[in-house]
């Protein structure tokens, strides 16, 4: 055994391991007599690959310090899911002619009416004009004698201009929302609701004909929010009578929220689920109020964050499945 005491009972020195010409303080612990690197311990990057002390490595699973195994959100997203539902959609299950037309992208429900009742669709040969017929997604279902063919569902929200119609063709060649999405994909889009021609913010426009049905049925009362600026500021007593609601076309009009977020009053945050035509407007006019600038800041819980106006964007797959989700939630 190594003795570290000297012949006096003094501690010897710690041998230092140096080469010659070098000073005694130098410590080159990874050097080797050739001037190489010596192979740095298991686990701190080196090329030595085989364990300290013999023996493989084994299989670490993918978990976090401490934690469970992770789980691969990917596999489970609302988008994939959407994916195996219409490549393992059930053949034998009949679904609404008009429905079908409008998840392939044709037309929206209600134009897919108009269609069936004028003698423009066919299914297997047979021209339908029964508004209440169904059809197998095995059938052959023809438009003006063309197949049609079930398209990806695209979802894209825009943050719209001023001087925009809401419609997919104006007969006064008005710039429409349509001509700003139109290099966006090739399949057929469409506006979900209307926005005044004047009226700015958060537009949807998709080819999924379910959805955007949904999405207008009053059944839903999916809730929008108004930025609202007024020519006058608002006066306690005509706001007492919006906040009790305001009837329109034989319905009364009931704002969820109505707030100030500025100091005067003339600027007004406007919380609603009405999807009357120009409801906004004509609720402050009914009042004696006009409306100078109306900007939709949501719709259906979509926000129009990050997108510049006449800028748009494809939705999310995490946003399609919120969407879709919202729904299953109220039934």
């Amino acid at each position: 055994m190594y003795n570290n005491l000297n012949n006096e009972g003094e501690r010897r020195p710690r041998p230092r391991f140096h080469r010659e010409g070098e000073p005694v303080s130098a410590r080159p612990r990874f050097r080797r007599e050739d001037g190489e690197s010596r192979p740095k311990p298991f686990g701190f990057g080196s090329e030595r690959t085989e364990r300290p002390f013999g023996g493989e490595r084994p299989n670490r699973p993918n978990k976090p310090f401490g934690g469970k195994p992770k789980r691969n959100n990917n596999l489970y997203s609302g988008h994939k899911q959407q994916v195996y539902r219409e490549q393992h959609e059930d053949p034998t299950k009949p679904v609404r002619l008009n429905k079908y037309l409008a998840n392939a992208g044709i037309c929206s429900r209600r134009e897919a009416d108009d269609f069936i009742q004028a003698g423009v669709i066919s299914v297997n040969g047979v021209t339908v004009d029964s508004l209440g017929a169904k059809v197998l997604p095995t059938d052959d279902i023809r438009f003006h004698d063309q197949p049609v063919r079930r398209e990806r569902k695209v979802y894209i929200l825009l943050n719209k201009p001023k001087n925009t119609v809401t419609t997919t063709d104006d007969p006064q060649e008005r710039h429409t929302v349509i001509d700003i999405v139109r290099n966006a994909c090739p399949e057929r889009i469409y506006p979900v609701g209307r926005l005044d021609r004047n009226t700015t913010g958060v537009l949807l426009l998709t080819n999924d004909g379910d959805l955007a049905a949904k999405l207008t049925h009053p059944k839903f009362n999916k809730k929008k929010v108004y930025a609202v600026t007024l020519d006058k500021e608002l006066d306690q007593v005509d706001e007492a009578i919006v906040r009790a609601g305001v009837v329109l076309d034989d319905e009364r009009i009931i704002p969820d929220a109505l707030e100030f977020p500025k100091e005067d009053r003339k600027h007004i945050g406007l919380e609603i689920h009405s999807g009357q035509n120009r409801v906004v407007r004509r609720i402050f006019e009914k009042v004696g109020y006009k409306v100078v600038n109306l900007d939709r800041v949501s719709f259906a819980g979509l926000t129009k964050k990050n997108v510049g106006r006449g800028k748009w964007r494809f939705l999310t797959p995490k946003e399609v499945a919120f969407l879709q989700m919202s729904f299953k939630s109220e039934k």
